[in-house]
């Protein structure tokens, strides 16, 4: 069976777009015609959903992944996990692969309660890839590798992340030199060990950001198997030349998520007069022309 890094890589190469839609949709984002018909969670729950897999359908030609933020759904309740967990299920049967960002983690039989609702056979937030946050050490981990092996699933756990005060944790040094950030980095590199693909990738990738450079391009040489979830660009304020440290000297190893750049550019005076999913489809087209150029002069 193919490995979900591997089918994730296919699909980048068949896409030419290593991007993830960050399908981090609140009712904002709607068009104004549907927000003023979202009067409880209810109905904003669902309009949401239908908005997500109108977009899911425009974008699966040249997107080949979605990341869903968990927290843009719970706001709303009861009815909006069941919008989270439909979308994670209309991603994947257009034949994109899903990101749940949930950012999970915690002891070990707490662990792998969560594990069991996202990566677990007949989990009921089924997903391809989900977020996790290693502070707690490998007790919290192990449980989501074990369903990783087991199930054919993936997850990208936090290393570097993109928000502004990472620094106050992330780059502290340790005793032996090395910043907290790249002890993550190794901790994932020897966590995902068992779980690499035949392209030398693990299932257990990192979540690394496009607005530290430095930081990115210094992980992405010591951690030669990690493949890399990257946020940052776009609304956040990372570049195409900044997220291009993100990846290897083939130009791979690397997906960037957008979403704010992507699900509300119907806004965006350039995209004036669109169908908010032909905006999204315009927005992702020249986030691809910008991230492969900008690659290919890295690479």
């Amino acid at each position: 069976m193919e490995k979900i890094i591997d089918r994730l890589i296919r699909r980048i190469g068949e896409t030419g777009s290593p991007i993830a839609a960050g399908l981090d949709t609140l009712p904002d984002h709607l068009p104004p015609s549907v927000q003023k018909c979202c009067t409880s969670p209810q109905d904003a729950a669902a309009a949401i959903l239908d908005f997500n897999c109108a977009l899911i359908d425009r974008l699966k030609p040249i997107v080949p992944a979605v990341k869903v933020q968990f927290a843009c759904y719970a706001m709303l309740g009861c009815a909006g996990l069941q919008a989270f967990g439909r979308t994670l299920a209309c991603a994947r049967g257009a034949g994109l692969i899903a990101i749940a960002d949930a950012k999970c983690s915690d002891i070990g039989s707490t662990a792998a309660c969560y594990s069991a609702a996202y990566l677990g056979k007949d989990a009921p937030f089924e997903c391809d890839f989900l977020t996790l946050n290693p502070y707690l050490g490998s007790d919290g981990i192990e449980p989501f590798i074990k369903d990783c092996a087991a199930h054919n699933r993936g997850v990208f756990i936090l290393i570097k992340t993109s928000n502004p005060s990472s620094h106050q944790l992330q780059d502290r040094r340790l005793d032996n030199g090395d910043t907290l950030c790249e002890t993550a980095g190794a901790l994932v590199e020897e966590w995902g060990q068992g779980l690499r693909g035949v392209q030398g990738y693990s299932c257990a990738g990192g979540v690394v950001g496009a607005t530290h450079p430095d930081e990115a391009r210094s992980l992405r040489g010591r951690l030669p198997h990690t493949f890399f979830l990257i946020p940052g660009y776009g609304a956040q304020g990372g570049s195409a030349s900044q997220a291009a440290c993100c990846f290897d000297a083939k130009g791979g190893g690397g997906i960037v998520n957008n979403s704010r750049g992507i699900i509300n550019a119907h806004n965006a005076p350039r995209y004036k007069g669109m169908r908010f999913d032909e905006a999204a489809y315009a927005a992702a087209v020249e986030m691809r022309e910008d991230l492969v150029k900008s690659i290919s002069r890295y690479a």
